[in-house]
């Protein structure tokens, strides 16, 4: 397999360039999940306290005997423990759950504004950095003005904001949005509603022009976007499709007829969701 390539966050640390992805896997599914993917080749393992398997993750990642310094290990704040102390709480709990000494990327799950703590939040996570205790802090569904104002009040920007972004809902403004701010664009539910993207011709076609699936068009697509996909598998064969994205690369004509898929999101609009 290709070697993996790897995307510079503005703290001065690096993110795989692909994730394994672990919802809605129950505990002992992500954990076989999390063991196979590490010996696949992927560092980059993502979960959040909301999913419900983080101890499953921190076995997994017990279980692949690799260094642990090797793994780049994201967990979420849920919306229910936005608050600078309850943000202190609510990591640690993570935190004893995965069962590691620290958390590589901890991320606002998401910004829930009409509860209004999120910057208290932020706050909280830098101290938690500066601790030592989490390496890197980022978001997850944030707009722009929510970005902006975790600079404006804190003076830090996050290094990721993880958003829903697939073909039929690409993104572009709020990439644009994130690279002009320096922050890493990474993508939850990478292949959105699979079979239907799957049977786009414009995906179908590129897939037999390069000899590849559908889902890694999606990949590679998201690839040269910019874009750490962090797509779910619990099957070592689709893991190992996953991250055969490297070894080729999709026109810019290609590019722009999956870009011309949008269609819009399919989950929550983070100016009104509310996450608990």
């Amino acid at each position: 397999m290709t070697a993996w390539p790897s995307v510079p966050l503005h703290d001065g640390r690096v993110l795989p360039a692909l994730g394994l992805g672990t919802y809605p896997l129950a505990d002992h599914e992500a954990r076989e999940a999390v063991r196979g993917a590490i010996g696949i080749g992927y560092r980059l393992i993502d979960t959040a306290a909301n999913y419900g398997n983080e101890i499953g993750v921190g076995r997994g990642i017990a279980d692949a005997g690799v260094p642990r310094e090797e793994i780049v290990l994201t967990t979420k704040l849920p919306g229910r423990d936005h608050g600078y102390e309850e943000t202190l709480a609510s990591f640690e709990e993570s935190r004893e759950r995965l069962g590691v000494e620290y958390v590589d990327l901890y991320l606002i799950h998401w910004p829930n504004p009409r509860v209004g703590k999120y910057v208290d939040s932020w706050r909280a996570m830098i101290k938690l950095r500066d601790e030592g205790r989490i390496r890197s802090i980022g978001v997850s569904n944030f707009t722009d003005d929510h970005l902006d104002q975790l600079e404006r009040e804190t003076g830090e920007m996050p290094v990721v904001n993880q958003i829903e972004l697939h073909p039929f809902f690409p993104q572009a403004r709020m990439r644009a949005a994130d690279r002009d701010r320096r922050v890493v664009t990474q993508s939850w539910s990478p292949l959105g509603r699979a079979k239907d993207v799957f049977d786009q011709p414009e995906i179908a076609t590129a897939a037999e022009a390069h000899d590849v699936t559908p889902a890694q068009v999606v990949l590679r697509w998201h690839h040269q976007l910019g874009v750490v996909a962090i797509p779910k598998s619990a099957s070592p064969e689709r893991q190992r499709s996953n991250a055969a994205i490297f070894g080729f690369e999709l026109t810019e004509a290609e590019m722009d007829a999956i870009d011309g898929l949008e269609r819009g999101r399919m989950g929550g609009d983070p100016e009104e969701h509310e996450e608990f």
